[in-house]
């Protein structure tokens, strides 16, 4: 027998909301961590008990954080006169989120899985679409991006 949503909403809103967060940033996370549990709440009474809770929670929530992402992309936004792109030459101590957004998609994307929801690396496989060995070497060369970016910068 399945447990209450209620339950799993207790058990699983930190892993949730972290994903998100690894996503949007931490400011645009709440919504999509709310459209994530509507959507679920929809979905549960269908959904088989041999299912993987978490893994089915984490990709609904990657999906709604992307179609935010999306989203905010269409999004004209009208100014008198085209602004100079800033320069990011050095980042802020603690400031991990401009590097991590850095990062190309599909690594940004299995360094946040890994180690902001601490997914192992089959559960990112299977949100990303691909394999087991695919999804280790974007967190390893996400993680070499984000060193290499943090020694340069403190070296400068």
């Amino acid at each position: 027998m399945k447990p209450p949503f209620e339950r799993l909403v207790d058990e699983h809103a930190a892993t949730v909301l972290r994903v998100c967060r690894a996503i949007l940033g931490p400011h645009d996370a709440e919504d999509a961590w709310s459209e994530t549990f509507l959507s679920a709440l929809r979905a549960y009474p269908d959904l088989p008990e041999s299912a993987n809770v978490e893994a089915w929670l984490v990709t609904i929530a990657h999906r709604k954080a992307i179609d935010q992402v999306r989203a905010a992309q269409r999004r004209a936004v009208p100014v008198d006169a085209v602004p100079e792109r800033p320069v990011t030459a050095s980042l802020p101590d603690g400031d991990l989120w401009v590097a991590v957004a850095a990062l190309p998609d599909k690594q940004r994307q299995a360094v946040a899985y890994r180690y902001a929801a601490d997914l192992p690396y089959a559960e990112i496989a299977e949100i990303l679409g691909g394999t087991v060995d695919a999804a280790r070497r974007a967190a390893a060369d996400g993680l070499k991006k984000l060193r290499t970016t943090r020694t340069r910068e403190e070296l400068s």
